[in-house]
């Protein structure tokens, strides 16, 4: 789970935040603030690794690292 993946933060055209985590296919979420994005984001990694793993299917590693850290 400490693996660099980048993650892309979007302002919604609704407000706040979106993000997705670009090497892990559908694992977005969304928030009003940034400090709930930055939670929120983190949190749906996780639940996409784990569930990821249940389904014994394989985990990409990322494919570049993260110009910045993120949590």
């Amino acid at each position: 789970m400490s693996l660099p993946y980048k993650v892309e933060i979007f302002p919604s055209p609704e407000g706040g935040y979106a993000a997705r985590v670009t090497d892990l296919p559908g694992c977005i979420t969304c928030a009003e603030t940034w400090d709930e994005l930055l939670f929120m984001i983190e949190d749906a990694k996780r639940c996409w690794l784990e569930n990821t793993l249940a389904d014994g299917m394989p985990i990409p590693e990322p494919a570049e690292p993260p110009t910045e850290k993120i949590a």
